[in-house]
């Protein structure tokens, strides 16, 4: 992972504002946005989270790599990266095209050059996005996409049911409450869930003053990393892959732990007593993002996907299968025909629901805020500490 320093960062995004110049004001285009979709060059190469590129293998009913390839002749090859940071990594590579990025990913990509500005007037489907996904900060600079949105979601608290037999109200089951549990909670292995100590604690300790849980003074950052020290020491078990955790809870060593939907309804189509809720408090979550990458080698490729992710069949069915909100009015008509329920499970059209959900973001030493006077705790800070957290 390239280690950006804000300023650095900012001098980049300051760079990135004046190339764009304000689409929809006037000014030109930049000059790396693509300005119509070619032929496709016959493969895509894309990095992906897990189960964003089904292909009816694991289940028949939900493929929508195949209808792509037929009818673009693009071939689809994809790697799945474990967190963020293995997915910007992997992306500053150059070996790839594309890649569903979440916040904390989106931002160190645009400004590091890696991904290009979108030019979402080329996708027939993007017209029927839902407004509450537009524009979003993550992935717009000066008024200009660099990608567009796949689907989005809160991490959940997953619980055994024949061991936790009342429904959670608070995350304090895997803070607090580790210990009581012999230690048998279920952490994300990344970076990141130190906004999800940083969220509890905004909720619980008034005086550290967190009002964002991904921008944290040095002060607060410590008192963030206090807490994940005990949780471990109380014995939590992390997961870095959803296979791993799924693993977890069948076994029983795991009854309560942070989560992804996917990973509920696997357990659940396996018959495990595994239920999932979002507590009062609100949540983390992701809002993920495809995005192009600068001097991708099959840019045409890469636009029809994208635009092929956002079509109501493609964007119905990937949402169902991950469980999260799909993206559309129409993609909403086809998951309800998959999985009855599913847009009123996710939210989909709930911007209330998600005002609770605090999306992935990147740690900036300017608070990502350019005329703060305070200065926080950084991405490479952020890392470094988790690396010792979990002794490696």
């Amino acid at each position: 992972m390239r280690h950006l320093r804000i300023p650095t960062l900012f001098v980049v995004m300051g760079m990135l504002a004046a190339a764009c110049g304000g689409i929809g004001g006037g000014s030109a285009e930049p000059s790396n946005m693509l300005q119509e979709i070619g032929e496709g060059e016959g493969e895509l190469n894309l990095i992906i989270w897990a189960g964003y590129a089904e292909r009816g293998e694991i289940d028949e009913n939900f493929d929508w790599v195949t209808p792509f390839e037929d009818e673009t002749g693009c071939m689809v090859s994809v790697t799945e990266m474990t967190d963020s940071n293995n997915g910007v990594s992997l992306m500053q590579s150059g070996e790839y095209d594309g890649i569903s990025a979440s916040g904390d990913a989106t931002t160190r990509l645009i400004a590091g050059g890696t991904v290009a500005p979108v030019n979402v007037d080329l996708f027939e489907n993007y017209e029927g996005v839902f407004d509450g996904l537009k524009g979003l900060p993550h992935n717009t600079v000066d008024g200009v996409p660099y990608g567009v949105p796949h689907g989005r979601g809160p991490n959940l608290l997953a619980y055994n049911t024949e061991v936790v037999t009342e429904t959670p109200a608070s995350w304090d089951i895997i803070w607090e409450g580790a210990g009581d549990l012999d230690g048998a909670v279920s952490i994300y292995d990344s970076p990141i869930f130190i906004a999800d100590a940083s969220l509890h604690l905004m909720q619980t300790d008034a005086d550290l003053g967190i009002t964002n849980p991904y921008q944290l003074t040095e002060e607060q950052f410590a008192a963030a990393i206090d807490l994940l020290e005990a949780q471990r020491d109380s014995g939590a078990i992390y997961w870095g892959t959803y296979t791993d955790q799924v693993s977890s809870f069948t076994s029983g060593d795991v009854v309560a732990g942070t989560t992804w939907q996917f990973q509920v309804n696997l357990l659940q189509g396996e018959d495990q007593p595994i239920e999932a809720v979002l507590p009062d408090e609100g949540s983390t979550g992701w809002s993920d993002t495809w995005m192009v990458h600068s001097e991708a080698a099959h840019p045409n490729c890469m636009y029809l996907w994208m635009d092929h992710m956002m079509s109501a069949e493609a964007n119905g069915q990937a949402t169902v299968w991950f469980g999260e909100a799909p993206t559309s009015e129409a993609a909403c008509d086809v998951a309800e025909g998959l999985s009855p329920g599913h847009c009123e499970l996710t939210h989909a059209q709930d911007e209330a629901y998600y005002d609770r959900i605090w999306y992935w973001s990147t740690p900036q030493e300017d608070c990502a805020d350019e005329d703060a006077d305070t200065t926080c705790v950084t991405q490479e800070d952020w890392v470094s500490a988790w690396t010792t957290l979990r002794g490696g």
